[in-house]
């Protein structure tokens, strides 16, 4: 099998993650819910996982980093946390779902919102944001990396405007976290959603969320938190303002196993890995005759990810003729409508080959040379 869906989870996992889960499992109960030692054992190791993400996006204070069960989670504690109706927020048509769909419910109750188109290369006019201004705007929700194109959001640009005008700033960093190297204690990033699965290569149903000091978010959901029982209110304090109910104590275990995977292997060492095997397999790509790529390969600072059609094939055909050779794809409408109506793929979707340092050139060149055998013996036939 030749995975090539990272952008969706990563795969393999590390056999350290692996081992951390299993060892959580057995050796750890609930946090704060008893003083016996496996629930000390649990608190220990949520304790050391909060250090552990703190150091690793560089926050001074541990304590604002608040563990969730992916960045869905996170975005959803944001936008619901901050807007109210009256508010306005900008956002941009290269978003996921997890944010489209929050603030499209929010306009429904009132929030307003101004969308920032892409062109057809899926990139974003960053200069529309002072057009978008306007005195009600309250935050900028805006993804740093797309998981259709690759391409990268200009991070320093709308940090800068944001900071301008008084903005608060909400990063989805679910493809970049583990990918980019964040330095919260010196950008002025207000809220970063990030999720283990993927480039921190922990778990599925763990992430977490970073929010500044100052700024409170209104929690989604209040209940249990092994602090402050006799109050009816839940506590306000960072991170338990966000941490109702038991936590993923296994996930949160692998989180911190990936944590330490990547900061073991290097941020640089596998940015450059990844950048060497998207630049190979897009050379390739193109030259095969009825491919079209998309996204903005002029700028090489991007994600490692290729988006793809061959003409006359339905994306879904496509996917399962490579299944069928064992090679791992995406395709259909990746969760972003606004950029595939840009990109002028509504209806037919795309193809997402998604790689990461943990593929090999034998393997980009085997989904090559799979490509291409299905681009001669159905391209241009009007298959599906």
């Amino acid at each position: 099998m030749i995975y090539l869906d990272q952008a969706a989870t990563s795969f393999p996992k590390p056999r350290e993650v692996v081992q951390a889960v299993a060892q959580a499992l057995n050796r750890a109960g609930s946090s704060g819910r008893g003083g016996h030692e496996l629930s000390l054992a649990a608190s220990r190791l949520i304790f050391q996982a909060r250090l552990t993400a703190a150091e690793f996006f560089r926050c001074s204070d541990p304590s604002r980093i608040a563990f969730t069960a992916n960045a869905t989670e996170s975005l959803n504690l944001a936008l619901f946390g901050l807007l109210e109706p009256g508010d306005h927020v900008i956002t941009t048509a290269q978003e996921h779902n997890s944010v489209l769909r929050p603030l499209f419910l929010l306009q429904r109750q009132g929030v307003d919102l101004t969308i920032l188109p892409a062109d057809g290369r899926g990139v974003v006019d960053l200069a529309a944001l002072r057009r978008a201004l306007r005195p009600a705007t309250k935050a900028v929700v805006f993804t740093h990396g797309s998981n259709l194109t690759g391409n990268l959001m200009d991070l320093d640009v709308v940090l800068h405007f944001c900071r301008q005008h008084g903005l608060v700033s909400i990063v989805d960093a679910a493809q970049t976290a583990g990918w980019y190297p964040y330095n919260l204690a010196e950008q002025s990033i207000d809220i970063l959603c990030f999720t283990g699965h993927k480039s921190l290569y922990g778990p599925q149903g763990v992430g977490g969320i970073y929010v500044r000091s100052g700024l409170h978010l209104r929690p989604l959901k209040v209940g249990g938190s092994g602090i402050q029982t006799f109050s009816r209110e839940h506590p306000q304090e960072m991170p338990e303002a966000l941490e109702a109910g038991t936590l993923n104590t296994p996930g949160i275990a692998g989180l911190q196993a990936g944590l330490d995977y990547v900061q073991n292997q290097g941020l640089k060492n596998i940015v450059k890995l990844e950048a060497d095997l998207t630049r190979r397999f897009y050379q390739q790509v193109t030259e095969i005759p009825g491919v079209v790529v998309y996204g903005d390969f002029q700028v090489w600072e991007r994600l490692p990810i290729v988006a793809l059609n061959i003409k006359g094939v339905e994306a879904s055909i496509v996917s399962r003729l490579l299944a069928e050779r064992g090679i791992c794809t995406r395709s259909g409408g990746h969760c972003a409508p606004l950029l595939h109506q840009a990109l002028g793929t509504g209806e037919q979707g795309a193809v997402r080959f998604s790689m990461s340092h943990l593929n090999s050139r034998a393997e980009l060149d085997a989904a090559v040379e799979a490509l291409q055998n299905i681009a001669q013996e159905y391209g241009g036939k009007g298959h599906g």
